[in-house]
């Protein structure tokens, strides 16, 4: 329990009972290995150091790997994020993270490939072709650091002007089981505090700061390592740069299916690139 994870799986011991009020399964969705896990009521939220919510975690191809596996794991995760969010409605994507720092770049790289079409009306969506968009917005905020302003700051007060449904929020993640880094995506309904995994929380972005739906997607890049000396590190792959990038396509365009579920993989891929 002492380890250093944003990942809810990582937070069990299934050699024990589990906690009052948790819950895991394991499934499978377009082939691709999912577990749930379920924590419902403070007790078991406190046990398991994660707020009540569902945590489903995907276990891709490694994205350091070309994705052989894509179309499945984009149908999956698209499929998990269908039944978390509102079905109508305007939905804000919100890329968190540093894009000058590769491991923190995940979110940033998201939102550049998602499909935005809150500023296309039902007119110029007929005459392209396109009818029956759904209103999407993406924005990547920056950090504290860049900005001078806590990216809750700068969500609130969109949230407040824009009014979505729903906020879905980008990050990189830290894993405690190195085989877990670039290799799994986890999706929850709990929100997030960007930070968290590596000693750097910030203010939390979840229903309760927000007012909408939160839903949090996010890939592990960097775990936690005691260097020979004793002192902690958090470290990454050397492939990291590849697999942001696979990580980002997967994400980016499992939200534009999820929004978008009248166009096909083929027709959002020709559309973005």
């Amino acid at each position: 329990m002492n380890i250093r994870t944003d990942l809810a799986v990582e937070r069990l011991d299934l050699s024990a009972p589990l906690p009052a009020g948790a819950g895991c399964r394991e499934f499978s969705l377009r082939g691709v290995p999912c577990t749930l896990v379920e924590i419902r009521g403070e007790a078991a939220a406190r046990t398991l150091q994660k707020p009540a919510g569902r945590y489903f975690t995907l276990s891709c191809t490694p994205f350091r790997c070309a994705p052989e596996d894509f179309p499945a794991e984009v149908e999956a995760a698209a499929g998990i994020l269908r039944s978390l969010l509102p079905r109508k409605g305007l939905v804000l994507t919100v890329g968190l993270g540093n894009d000058s720092i590769t491991p923190d770049a995940l979110g940033p790289e998201t939102a550049r490939l998602l499909l935005a079409t809150r500023h296309i009306d039902g007119e110029s969506a007929a005459l392209a072709g396109l009818p029956g968009l759904r209103p999407a917005a993406a924005i990547a905020p920056g950090v504290l650091g860049q900005t001078g302003m806590e990216t809750a700051e700068i969500l609130s007060a969109l949230v407040r002007e824009i009014r979505p449904s729903a906020v879905i929020a980008v990050d990189a993640l830290a894993a405690g089981d190195f085989s877990r880094l670039g290799a799994t995506v986890q999706i929850c309904d709990s929100g997030i505090s960007p930070g968290s995994g590596v000693a750097n929380r910030r203010k939390e972005l979840s229903p309760a700061t927000l007012g909408v739906p939160v839903v949090a997607v996010g890939v592990p890049t960097v775990a936690d390592y005691p260097g020979q000396s004793g002192a902690p590190m958090m470290v990454t792959p050397r492939e990291i740069d590849v697999i942001v990038e696979n990580a980002a396509k997967t994400i980016a365009f499992a939200i534009n299916r999820a929004l978008q579920p009248g166009l096909s993989l083929e027709d959002l891929l020709a559309l973005v690139n």
